[in-house]
């Protein structure tokens, strides 16, 4: 019976951790300063996001693509619910990294106005463009951006 008690209190720590963890607000220094160095595509989703959804595979190729050129695709979900985000990264898998913003600070941060939202960072950290939305003709100019930083 005590090692039961003891375990359901580990158990109870663990969990109140792991939320806690959740709700750490993103910013985006903290985001950034990790990858330091490397050229980021920063994008913004949502689940019910259509164009979001048509931007994975494109965000799937370009990090598969260029990879070994210090670049890094990093996506932040805006759903309220992680269980929406959840179930749309199984129907559209990510190869990126994914966080979570769900109570949309890092998206204030950057003034967001509208979804889906995209920035290229250069190495040093530094914005050096911003765009709304996604399309086949914003993809070549999403990609010759990037190939221009590497």
């Amino acid at each position: 019976m005590k090692y039961i008690a003891i375990i359901m209190t580990v158990l109870m720590l663990l969990i109140t951790h792991a939320q806690a963890k959740d709700s750490i607000p993103l910013q985006y220094e903290d985001v950034i300063k990790q990858y330091k160095g490397d050229v980021i595509y920063l994008d913004f989703w949502a689940s019910w996001c259509t164009p979001c959804r048509k931007s994975f595979p494109w965000m799937n190729a370009m990090q598969k693509k260029y990879a070994d050129k210090n670049f890094k695709v990093i996506s932040v979900n805006l759903d309220a619910k992680s269980s929406l985000a959840k179930q749309f990264l199984l129907d559209t898998p990510a190869d990126f990294t994914v966080l979570y913003d769900p109570k949309g600070n890092l998206a204030a941060e950057l003034k967001l106005k509208g979804m889906p939202s995209s920035f290229i960072i250069n190495s040093e950290g530094k914005v050096i463009s911003a765009h709304m939305g996604f399309t086949e003709k914003k993809k070549i100019k999403y990609e010759q951006e990037i190939q221009q930083l590497l």
